[in-house]
């Protein structure tokens, strides 16, 4: 299993980023995913979920109605779409699968993620 993320970069506030994460070594159809962001000295936060088919999407308050997160399944590549960026969305953002067992998506507990991304950086500067 392998989820590589790109994308990221510096940006001025205000702008967009599209974040792509490039799946392979299983069936990316069937698995749920998210995206996580740790910002420099913080835990990580959950971004945003998605279902198999792409048809449901959660998200967090602080990126709602700014974020979109959508899948390719015939490309297993996972998107999310930033756009009016802030300087506290400045951080590390990974790609992570859900578990197959764990069958929704409105609340993912960190022990239900099996693999990860590397990340990308994202940097908004104000």
């Amino acid at each position: 299993v392998q989820l590589v993320e790109s994308g990221g970069g510096l940006v001025q506030a205000g702008g967009s980023l599209r974040l792509s994460c490039a799946a392979s070594g299983f069936t990316f159809s069937n698995y749920d995913m998210s995206w996580v962001r740790q910002a420099p000295g913080k835990g990580a936060e959950w971004v945003s979920s998605i279902n198999t088919g792409g048809g449901a999407a959660y998200y967090a308050d602080s990126v709602k109605g700014r974020f979109t997160i959508s899948r390719d399944n015939a490309k297993n590549t996972l998107y999310l779409q930033m756009n009016n960026l802030k300087p506290e969305d400045t951080a590390l953002y990974y790609c992570a699968r859900i578990k197959s067992s764990w069958t929704t998506i409105v609340v993912v507990p960190w022990e239900k993620y099996d693999y990860w991304g590397q990340g990308t950086q994202v940097t908004v500067s104000s």
